[in-house]
């Protein structure tokens, strides 16, 4: 090999399409970071009704506007797909589900599972 081959040494990810576990695996830890940052926003909402009448009408007034509903799906999303990859992580921690096509379907599942709890949390909420 040449010292000028500008071809690259190893495959880049421009190259390389990663499988679905990857993605999921990132999104696992994107969404812990994410419930952790709700969770404190839900605790000011919380604290708040504990304070005066004007700073919990302001974190209510936050929490009910569109941008604050659409905040409070994604956390509900967030939190059902966190869920559902630590159950399956679970079944990986005992050997179970390893195999390509099982590790696809599962994946998807918990694809799936958080997006239809998450839809039927806020059905039920709405209710």
């Amino acid at each position: 090999m040449a010292w000028n081959d500008k071809r690259p040494l190893s495959p880049h990810l421009q190259h390389y399409k990663l499988p679905l576990t990857a993605y999921l695996s990132v999104a696992h830890r994107a969404s812990g970071i994410v419930n952790s940052a709700a969770i404190v926003l839900l605790v000011l909402l919380i604290a708040s009704a504990s304070g005066s009448p004007e700073s919990y009408a302001f974190m209510s007034g936050i929490a009910n506007s569109w941008f604050g509903k659409l905040a409070l799906f994604g956390f509900t999303l967030t939190l059902y797909y966190h869920m559902a990859n630590g159950i399956r992580h679970l079944f990986w921690d005992v050997g179970l589900g390893f195999d390509v096509e099982t590790a696809k379907k599962s994946g998807n599942v918990c694809l799936i599972a958080a997006g239809v709890l998450s839809v039927i949390t806020w059905l039920v909420a709405a209710a």
